[in-house]
């Protein structure tokens, strides 16, 4: 990979010449440049706060410098540790006498491998499917048969022979969606955006059949392209058909064998397989260990790749601007600080963050007040906040032709529909006002209230609740592993439809419920759901503080 390119990245970018898309780029520039003020502001008020505070402590006693940051997280009990290893113990023991005696005595619904051929599936893998996830597997992959909007339609299944067939019942459950990604809404049908859409359809067509190379670059897959460019503050995007392949097919592209990639632990698995495809090398730092991260990048320097200690052309710190299983916000003032002080360059994901914070919507660098060249490619999908699917990758042109050039983004992969191409255009439209109305404001302001308001009920009840006030992406502890589906399956029967989370997605000892809250919820929607949460929460048995426990606030 050439280095000139990566050079490249580091510059102030450049307007569009194309006058609809200068004026969007110059308003974005002084979006961001307000928010960076106020942040500024709103940290030195904090630093002097915090100043004032140390002082009168000092009067008293000499003062201790903290180390705890903003998200360290509760220790899990150990009571609870034990008996979730104990539960899985016994499940993984009883799940080998089983296969033992079905080896000798095997029945019908059993599956026996074909003497002299090989399994298809991987041993641990086809045991840790069969002995523990086919026992709750009815909690996920559950149909709807409405929009994801704040009031769902789930298809009613039951199973006869224990989740070794599920079927469908034919009736539907009515129920408050706390599940989906539909940040903003938008999934919802909205005049403006399905008349476009339609009209889309009706023009181009469903799918353009080929590669965007080739001739399936429809007209709103090129305005999207400059559109997103000007709204995140770069010269140039390149849009790719699914969300989970923008960062698999992309990073290979980007990142060649003389690349250190530097990757916080937590990031999402379209990040991980993306490096593994890619012939970097890769480093992982704990989550928020920002001294971690800077003993490593300084290893890197002074000792180079591993037995030729030739030193690398280049450093990329890998993030997310949003932590999907955590709902913790990026530090990215902290990390462009690290960034600048070694002359690294820096790789945003934005999938949960872009449309979701921010005052108007663009993600972690306006919500932190960071100068968008400060991020050299920022990455995000237009699955959550826009309703629609894809992703893109936005950076300085050089950069972006580059992948053009040498990714399957765009030589070997479908290209984005019209049609969702055009929901996601609209949606930018509506919040940048643009469709004559300011639903796209409303919107914004809307999630981060219920945001704010969901997660605070829940530490009202008493629960274990990740994440930063914000963040539309609120997860609470469940712990045990058969508190998981009983959870889920609670929920439904109460009408909140819910996605629980357990191994190998999180640790063994680390399940939880992730809620994801919407605009399109009301607080009184929320605050049912509190209710019920409540109910079941007591029943289940996640109330793990109830010395905090208060009445819920009243919408």
């Amino acid at each position: 990979t050439s280095t000139s390119t990566y050079r490249a990245s580091s510059g102030q970018c450049q307007p569009p010449t194309d006058p609809r898309f200068h004026d969007l780029f110059m308003r974005s520039r002084e979006a961001f440049e307000t928010a960076k003020m106020q942040v500024d502001q709103r940290e030195k008020s904090i630093d002097d706060a915090v100043q004032s505070a140390d002082i009168t402590l000092r009067k008293g006693k000499a003062s201790k410098k903290s180390t705890r940051t903003l998200n360290d997280h509760p220790p899990v009990p150990l009571r609870v540790q034990m008996l979730t290893y104990l539960v899985a113990s016994l499940l993984a023991i009883m799940g080998h006498v089983r296969d033992s005696f079905r080896y000798f005595f095997p029945s019908a619904a059993a599956v026996r491998r074909e003497k002299g051929y090989a399994s298809v599936v991987r041993d641990f893998d086809d045991f840790f499917h069969r002995r523990f996830y086919r026992r709750i597997s009815d909690c996920w992959n559950r149909p709807i048969n409405s929009r994801p909007s704040g009031i769902v339609g789930v298809v009613e299944r039951f199973t006869p022979d224990f989740n070794l067939t599920i079927e469908e019942t034919g009736k539907m459950i009515p129920a408050i969606n706390l599940g989906s990604y539909n940040y903003l809404g938008f999934a919802d049908e909205f005049e403006y955006t399905t008349n476009e859409v339609l009209k889309s359809l009706d023009k181009f067509g469903i799918g353009g059949c080929g590669a965007p190379e080739e001739f399936a670059r429809s007209q709103p897959l090129a305005e999207l392209e400059k559109t997103v460019s000007a709204f995140v503050g770069k010269e140039d995007t390149i849009i790719c058909g699914m969300g989970f392949g923008t960062n698999f097919a992309s990073i290979p592209a980007l990142f060649d064998k003389n690349t250190l990639v530097i990757s916080d632990q937590l990031n999402h698995a379209s990040l991980i397989a993306g490096v593994r495809m890619s012939a970097a090398k890769a480093k992982v730092f704990p989550h928020n260990r920002f001294e971690v991260l800077e003993k490593i990048i300084e290893d890197a320097i002074v000792f180079g790749q591993p037995r030729t200690h030739l030193p690398y052309k280049r450093i990329v710190i890998l993030v997310e601007g949003i932590y999907s299983m955590e709902g913790e916000i990026l530090n990215l003032r902290r990390i462009v600080e690290i960034k600048k002080k070694y002359k690294c360059l820096l790789y945003v994901d934005e999938a949960h963050s872009i449309g979701a914070i921010g005052q108007t919507g663009r993600g972690v660098v306006e919500y932190c007040g960071v100068d968008p060249d400060d991020v050299d490619v920022l990455m995000g999908t237009f699955t959550k906040s826009f309703g629609s699917i894809g992703g893109y990758i936005s950076g300085n042109h050089d950069v972006i032709e580059y992948v053009r050039c040498m990714s399957s983004v765009s030589l070997y992969s479908e290209a984005l529909s019209p049609a969702c191409s055009q929901q996601a255009l609209s949606v930018f439209k509506m919040l940048l006002g643009e469709d004559g109305t300011n639903i796209g404001a409303e919107r914004i302001q809307r999630l981060a209230d219920n945001a704010r308001y969901f997660r605070e009920g829940l530490k009202c009840l008493g629960l274990t609740v990740y994440g930063e006030d914000c963040s539309p992406v609120i997860p609470a502890m469940i712990y045990q592993l058969a508190k998981i589906p009983k959870f889920s399956r609670e929920c439904l029967a109460r009408g909140v439809a819910v996605v629980v989370v357990g191994y190998p997605a999180t640790s063994l000892v680390t399940g939880r419920v992730r809620f994801c809250v919407s605009g399109a919820h009301t607080k009184s929607d929320l605050y049912k759901c509190l209710l019920i949460i409540k109910e079941v929460s007591e029943d289940v048995g996640i109330i793990f503080h109830p010395e905090k426990i208060r009445p819920i606030p009243r919408p």
